[in-house]
């Protein structure tokens, strides 16, 4: 009997999560974009104490690894446990020994993949089948679902037949397209879900635990005799999975009326042109299958749910004995293999089928490569496709979505045909990550999906970049399920969150004629129309749109909101869309604000809602003459004198057309080249600082605290200041006497500057008639914009002064060029100032092993690159690996270098014919920059005399030769990796005694995954898993390195202490062995306008929640103790540091009696570790007398 059932409208990773607790007594979790979010889910709930279907709570633990995670979830199943987990990507790859094993004992069990493409050339985030297909060895059964409500009922059905046949489920879904897609479902209930699980099979499994009252062995080592007969003993249950699959469907479909099979076929009865695939593009092909059969065509699409165990019986039943053409399409790629993984699977089962008879002949097969990292499948794409087939020599393997100009094996395509119907409403929104859009985006859709009766859809894209990047929503509704799984591309609604895309990119290309078009802009309503570039105005007349305008930014300031203007634009989506009404709309979006920032606190709550009040009385309606009357056109994406590569290839990515690149424009093993984020003016900031001569002290404090490198300084001769454009300011050098009559500049890039305000923030020098104008003050970047930029380009140019006079400190060592510039992270990151620094101090010569995280995303994601080179074409050569090997990875690298340098000098000292000078000379052990230049210099002498020498020794040993110049590794990561999942590895390059620095970048979270907790996570803090307050203390890393005895450890603070920072960097790069440097690091996931993290930052110190130290093995050897404590007797509560972070407040707003607990527990800790530390700053070792 079919079960009354009611809608939510959610994301797959909301239901499949829903499903997946309830079903489980264990839940283990890593975090990975994009599955994250379920594991999210899981903790939350957990935390809120909400049970599941047995009426208990399920042990929601995070683990180190993903591997980690596996070990626990094997355990937890060998003992008996109803046990699920959640991954995707490299996460599912660092499972698999276990998924072997898991599968292997037959082991009733059943996870969840947001299934994403592995990093190859390049990391991706996106979605793909790259990683289950990784997996497909295992012996895991493969199920796969194409929509958050497939996703729903087959993670109900996968956590059954696993328990009734014994193979283990891996059920996964597009990575994004599906996993944060948000679309309308029908709701399994409890009852349904229970009476799907076979309580016998449930007591089965639990009766299979370990036991000692049942004592059994598993895990036994095999030897030849044995291990190929056990391996075949498991068949049975494989041959009988299909069945038993088929059977719990048919027990799904009496419970909830929704009847799914191994494979779904949709199309006419006698297609002869027939697509077969899995995932989400079999919505767009079931969606443009129907729009095809309209038109009378004989087509058809076979839906695979059923990827593993594969049934040959069951595909052959779904699959019309009238198709002569079949195209298989693979969302994956396998360089070398005869074809893609459902591709052989598919053409082996109907290879069988004919040699059994059971068909007479066998079907002309292609097959096809799509959607790799997310790439779009449209309907024009799959049209493609089928006109392929009635080709009478169709492409027998081919790829879509591209154009292939180098193996030619893109298939062409009409990108102009559409199918959508005319019913369904579709709105576009372009917004800047961290601004709110999407979050409102979300709430709007759920709203409208609640709220009406209306099917809803709403896609998010992101580009992986940090707070700033470009967020584009796509939201349709209409009145039947919409399953077109692409971006919206004739939109009704079209809002421009942020005027300046209006000079960027085409945006308005999407809109539909008479759109509605809404845009957030500074200017005001009269002086909107003539503000538009020239191409903008051109569209808007020629598709005779409605425009509206909005200062949002000004409503969400006034109200307390900062430049988060969400709530601002979604009362005006609302008004314009009209899909509610507008009564109706206001109260369910002021229950949706007191719902959503409830848990933030009451002001919280007030500030949203006077957001909401305001903003339509602020929303003005632009008349659209018949005329273009602006003379302005469009700025060009990179500017003329830009390098071919930028020209050719980033100048498409950043308008926004990087699909339409070739195939022939990428370098194929991804190497890229460095310095193009210059090209990129983002002009994110609404106001800037302009600097004030009179005023300032050349303290170069904003120099030093910028993430972006947006505002530097420098020293220069007075007679470089010809030709100085208007607007240019300099003053006389206070410095040093020996520089004479240098002269001092401070100069913010208009277009790279984010706004943050912390240069303002730390300026001390102020007016005293004025005191609120400070050196730097916060000017309109409208007003300022043309003057900066020329500015900044003679501020380039300008050479600077010999800076050989000036020690290095924290004044001066900003004045070196900064070889990490205008990057992609965060405004008022705290990580990235770190890594300019060491680019001044060291980029010259700098080799840097990046983790997979934050820094690596902001440090290496295209469209462009911030790390950079000087004039003489040097700078940091970076690469990342992976997350969990990065120490490993870096130490790789020093190897390679010793080798290389051992090699050169083997050959120095044997060649004949060098002068014995210079042997000496470039054999003779030195450091720091005058030892660099030298050697430099010697080089030059030895490739002259080189030159003239014959043989393979000496052109080996030019090509050597650049080794003899000291190179300085880094080892650059995030807390997670660190303290986490890399843990193993870094312990182990440090106790190695080689020469890498480590440079551990502390946000105290998985900031890069969205905030999840680590190690590092302060006792008392919400993080996500750990949603109800961490209650053990963060991890001494430095404390643990310092055991080894050989390793220089610091622990800085930036922001508050640069002087001690710049020591430990250099006292770091002098040491002999390994460094290991730890960097207090600001974030946004901490809960604090960004623009008071130096006075956070300063209180993190004072109330001991973040010791400064530096501990020097080679201070033993002066009698000296070898830990010097920097930061000073503690000064401040603990409680005054945490009542600043809302990550603190969350807690005690949750459960103000857990909050008082760990605020204690954290004032013990505190205490304790200043004890020891204090304890062991006064400990003098004795000198070794003996070294290994």
């Amino acid at each position: 009997m079919k079960n009354t059932t009611r809608h939510r409208t959610a994301d797959a990773s909301d239901v499949v999560a829903d499903v997946a607790y309830r079903a489980s007594e264990v839940i283990t979790i890593y975090p990975i974009t994009p599955a994250s979010v379920m594991g999210e889910h899981a903790d939350a709930w957990a935390a809120d104490g909400r049970k599941n279907l047995w009426g208990s709570v399920p042990e929601v633990v995070e683990m180190q690894s993903e591997g980690g995670a596996a070990g626990a979830m094997h355990g937890a199943l060998t003992a008996g446990a109803l046990t699920t987990t959640f991954t995707a990507s490299q996460g599912l790859l660092l499972m698999l020994p276990d998924l072997f094993k898991i599968a292997g004992e037959l082991t009733s069990f059943c996870m969840h993949v947001a299934a994403r493409a592995l990093a190859t050339h390049a990391l991706s985030i996106f979605g793909d089948h790259s990683d289950v297909m990784a997996a497909r060895s295992t012996g895991m059964a493969l199920l796969c679902s194409g929509s958050a409500q497939e996703a729903q009922d087959l993670a109900a059905i996968g956590h059954a037949v696993t328990l009734r046949a014994r193979v283990p489920v891996l059920h996964f879904f597009d990575g994004f397209r599906t996993s944060h897609e948000i679309t309308k479902v029908e709701w399994l209930d409890d009852d349904a879900l229970r009476s799907l699980l076979d309580p016998d099979a449930i007591a089965a499994h639990r009766a299979r635990g370990l036991d000692p009252d049942r004592p059994v062995l598993r895990g036994t080592s095999q030897n030849p005799d044995t291990f190929f007969q056990a391996r075949e003993a498991g068949e049975p249950f494989y041959a009988a999975f299909p069945s038993e699959l088929d059977a719990t469907m048919q027990r799904f479909a009496e419970l909830t009326g929704r009847r799914y099979r191994l494979f779904d076929y949709v199309g006419h009865p006698e297609a002869e042109r027939v697509i077969v695939m899995m995932g989400s593009g079999a919505q767009c092909a079931q969606e443009t299958v129907e729009h095809l059969l309209a038109g009378g065509e004989r087509v058809g699409v076979v839906m695979v749910r059923l990827f593993r165990p594969f049934s040959v019986e069951h595909l052959l039943a779904a699959l019309p004995r009238s198709a002569r053409q079949l195209a298989v399409l693979d969302r994956t790629k396998e360089p070398g293999a005869a074809g893609e993984p459902l591709f052989q699977e598919v053409l082996t089962a109907l290879a069988e089928a004919v040699a059994r008879g059971e068909r007479e002949a066998l079907p002309r097969v292609v097959g096809g490569r799509y959607g790799l990292a997310s790439k779009e499948l449209t309907p024009a794409m799959l049209r493609a496709v089928f006109e392929n087939l009635a080709a009478a020599s169709p492409r027998r393997r081919f790829t879509l979505g591209i154009r292939d100009d180098v193996s030619g094996s893109s298939l062409e395509y009409d990108a102009s045909w559409h199918i959508e119907h005319e019913d369904v409403s579709r709105a576009l929104f372009f917004g800047l990550g961290s601004d709110g859009t999407v979050s409102a985006n979300k709430a709007s859709i759920k709203l409208i999906g609640e709220h009406t009766p209306l099917y809803v859809q709403g896609h998010f894209e992101y580009d992986s970049r940090k707070s700033g990047s470009t967020t584009i929503s796509h939201l349709r509704f209409g009145p039947r399920p919409i399953r077109s799984t692409y971006r919206v591309t004739r939109a009704q609604l079209l809002a421009v969150h942020d005027p300046e895309f209006l000079d960027r990119r085409d945006v308005l290309s999407a809109a539909m004629p008479g759109a509605t078009v809404l845009l957030n802009t500074t200017v005001a309503p009269s002086e909107v129309w003539g503000s538009l570039p020239r191409e903008a105005q051109a569209e808007l007349v020629e598709k005779r749109c409605r425009l509206y305008a909005i200062d949002a930014y000004r409503v969400a300031e006034k109200a307390g909101l900062g430049r988060r203007i969400n709530t601002v634009m979604q009362v005006c989506f609302f008004h314009l869309a009209k899909v509610i009404p507008e009564e109706q709309a206001l109260a369910l979006l002021r229950e949706s604000l007191e719902e959503t920032w409830g848990r933030r606190g009451p002001e919280v709550v007030r500030r949203n809602l006077a957001a909401l009040d305001a903003a339509l009385s602020e929303l003005s309606e632009i008349p659209v003459p018949w005329e273009i009357t602006s003379a302005r056109r469009r700025l060009p994406a990179v500017p003329s004198h830009a390098p071919e590569f930028v020209q050719r290839v980033t100048r498409l990515m950043l308008e926004g057309h990087g699909d339409e690149l070739p195939v022939s424009a990428f370098p194929p093993d991804g190497t890229w080249p460095t310095g193009t984020s210059r090209f990129e003016k983002r002009a994110l900031a609404l106001s800037i600082p302009i600097w004030q001569p009179d005023l300032c002290v050349q303290c170069n404090f904003c120099s030093m605290i910028c993430p972006h490198s947006a505002i530097q300084t420098k020293l220069f001769e007075p007679g470089a200041l010809e030709g100085a454009p208007a607007g240019f300011r300099s003053l006389q050098q206070d410095f040093e006497p020996a520089l004479g009559e240098a002269r001092f500049a401070v100069q913010v890039a208009p277009e790279d500057c984010t706004g943050c305000g912390l240069c303002i923030e730390v300026c001390p020098a102020k007016d005293r008639l004025q005191p609120k104008r400070k050196a730097l003050v916060n000017e309109p970047l409208a007003a300022h914009r043309e003057v900066e930029r020329a500015a900044f380009e003679f501020f380039e140019g300008l050479p600077s002064a010999s800076l050989g006079a000036l020690p290095i400190d924290k004044r001066s060592a900003v004045f070196r060029l900064p070889l990490f510039e205008f990057s992609g992270a965060c405004s008022g990151c705290g990580e990235a100032p770190y890594i300019r620094l060491l680019t001044q101090l060291f980029g010259d010569r700098m080799l840097i092993a990046n983790a997979t995280g934050c820094s690596s995303i902001y440090g290496g994601n295209l469209p462009t690159t911030p790390y950079t080179k000087n004039a003489e074409g040097r700078g940091p050569a970076w690469s990342n690996s992976l997350f969990e090997d990065n120490a490993e990875f870096g130490l790789g690298m020093r190897l390679a270098l010793d080798a290389r340098e051992a090699l050169a000098k083997r050959l120095l000292r044997e060649l004949r014919g060098i002068p014995s000078q210079l042997v000496d000379a470039l054999l003779a052990r030195g450091e720091g920059e005058a030892y660099v230049e030298a050697q430099r210099a010697r080089l030059l002498e030895l490739d002259a005399v080189l030159f003239q020498l014959e043989g393979p020794e000496a052109r080996l040993l030019r090509e050597l030769a650049p080794a003899l110049v000291p190179r300085s590794v880094w080892i650059v990561g995030g807390d997670g990796w660190a303290y986490d999942i890399g843990y193993g590895g870094l312990d182990h390059v440090l106790a190695s005694n080689k020469k890498v620095n480590v440079l551990v970048l502390d946000t105290e979270v998985y900031s890069n995954t969205g905030g999840q907790a680590s190690k590092a996570t302060p006792l008392g803090a919400a993080a996500k898993f750990a949603t109800a307050g961490k209650e053990t203390r963060k991890k001494d890393l430095g404390l643990l390195a310092m055991g080894y005895g050989h390793v220089y450890v610091a622990q800085v603070a930036m922001q508050a202490r640069s002087a001690q920072t710049v020591q430990a960097f250099l006292e770091a790069e002098r040491h002999p062995g390994p460094s290991l440097v730890i960097a207090h690091s600001p974030c946004i996931a901490h809960g604090y306008d960004m623009v008071q993290s130096p006075k956070q930052q300063k209180r993190a110190i004072e109330s001991g929640m973040w010791p400064l130290y530096r501990y020097d093995p080679s201070r033993v050897e002066h009698d000296e103790a070898p830990l010097v404590l920097d930061s000073g007797p503690l000064k401040l509560d603990v409680k005054a540091y945490m009542e600043s972070e809302a990550r603190f407040r969350m807690v005690e707003l949750r459960d103000p009696e857990r909050y008082a607990m760990l605020l204690d527990a954290a004032r013990d800790g505190v205490k304790q570790r200043r004890a020891l530390y204090e304890q062991l700053s006064r400990v003098h070792l004795p000198k070794g007398e003996h070294h290994g």
